[in-house]
């Protein structure tokens, strides 16, 4: 039987130790500074002039208006002024929370292109270092797979690192729409992979959408890879504070209320992801119904019911997964809180049986995946519990985590 719960002891002296390393850290180079301070991005440039922009002398809405408004607006046009604006504005439409999400995908798919050129020609730009014409061709074929037309390209934005998100199923006829969001180390380039492909956002998208489709097969659903908001690199200062989450919050919370319809929303949040949901949790719309962490290094919150929502709140970690070992305490904003699968935080413990390390949880054949999957389709009676912990289903039907 697996315990979840280190001994008192061993946890104080994992909590001395990561904060000595942390303070260290801060002593001798200081607070990580927000990266491209100061850079106007092309997105922002785009928005821009969107701003300033007219489609027959009428001023174009405020992009920062609801999402309802923005979408009446493009409900008003005809078919033509919408394939205009897409052209005219690719950055600004294709972020846009409230525009149609099929012009959305194909002002996105204008927009990669336009930094697939950008990227081609500084490959033979001299004035770049051979290891900056090497990042920059890896961006081209990055761009070049994204642009394929049978991708959905819900978000993108080129500036440094790179953000994306993109949809697996067709969003506007979703019943169920899931959510999955990344931790630590993920951009432009670590948005899928090849080798290890289910440790990267399409991966882990697809692997849930397959997955869903087999648990229950009536019902239509949608899974977003949600790589929109600034990750932290690698394990450091930002990793141990909640400042990329915050950012990461807002855009998440600006995503849902912006989606179509109003089916059901379920997040998974992976990781640093986990501390990205636990953050936004209070402002999330109703409909949001389950938040479902994995691998966590904690949400911000001593106990689930403190998290401020309605939603169920469900958590897994596998055996081997080196995040255990994390401090799970809050000291001066250093470290995100309790640990999501202790029984004082009050989440509902699943199985991640077959999982393997930090990155496994979304391996088909894993019940972490399953468990995933029943969540999505709303098979909750389907959920298998983690060892000693039963109860995990008990009013899952209906309302959150006590």
């Amino acid at each position: 039987m697996t315990s979840f719960d280190s001994s008192p002891q061993l946890s104080v002296w994992r909590a001395l130790l990561a904060l000595a390393v942390v303070f260290v850290m801060l002593a001798t180079t200081g607070w990580t500074a927000v990266r491209h301070k100061g850079v106007t991005s092309p997105l922002d440039a785009a928005v821009t002039a969107w701003d300033h922009g007219h489609l027959n002398g009428r001023a174009l809405p405020d992009q920062d208006g609801s999402p309802t408004r923005i979408a009446h607006f493009f409900a008003s046009l005809s078919g033509q002024q919408r394939t205009r604006l897409a052209t005219r504005y690719p950055l600004a439409v294709g972020n846009m929370n409230g525009a149609p999400v099929e012009l959305r995908y194909r002002a996105n798919r204008i927009a990669l292109d336009q930094a697939r050129e950008v990227a081609l020609k500084s490959t033979h730009d001299n004035r770049l270092s051979a290891a900056g014409q090497h990042d920059a061709a890896q961006r081209m074929n990055r761009y070049e797979s994204l642009m394929n037309p049978h991708r959905k390209i819900l978000a993108f934005d080129p500036l440094g690192t790179g953000r994306v998100a993109e949809v697996f199923g067709d969003l506007g006829r979703a019943q169920r729409v899931s959510v999955v969001v990344p931790g630590v180390d993920t951009d432009l380039l670590t948005f899928q992979r090849t080798f290890r492909q289910y440790s990267a956002p399409v991966g882990m998208a697809r692997s849930l959408y397959h997955a869903e489709r087999q648990a229950g097969p009536r019902t239509r659903t949608a899974v977003i890879a949600w790589a929109d908001y600034t990750t932290p690199a690698g394990l450091g200062v930002d990793a141990a504070t909640a400042m990329r989450a915050e950012e990461g919050a807002t855009r998440l919370n600006a995503l849902v209320r912006a989606l179509p319809g109003r089916t059901p929303v379920a997040l998974y949040c992976h990781s640093y992801g986990s501390v990205v949901c636990g953050v936004a949790a209070r402002k999330l719309p109703p409909r949001v119904t389950d938040i479902a962490v994995a691998g966590s290094p904690g949400m911000r919150a001593e106990k689930a019911s403190k998290l401020g929502t309605h939603a169920r709140v469900w958590a897994m970690r596998d055996h081997d997964d080196w995040i255990q070992d994390v401090p799970y305490l809050e000291v001066g904003g250093l470290g995100h809180g309790a640990d999501p699968v202790s029984r004082a935080f009050g989440a509902r413990v699943l199985s991640a049986a077959g999982a393997h390390g930090h990155t496994g949880y979304f391996e088909p054949g894993t019940q972490s995946l399953s468990n995933f999957a029943d969540i999505g389709v709303g098979s909750y009676r389907s959920l298998q519990c983690a060892s000693g912990h039963d109860a995990c289903r008990d009013g899952s039907s209906g309302g959150a985590s006590a």
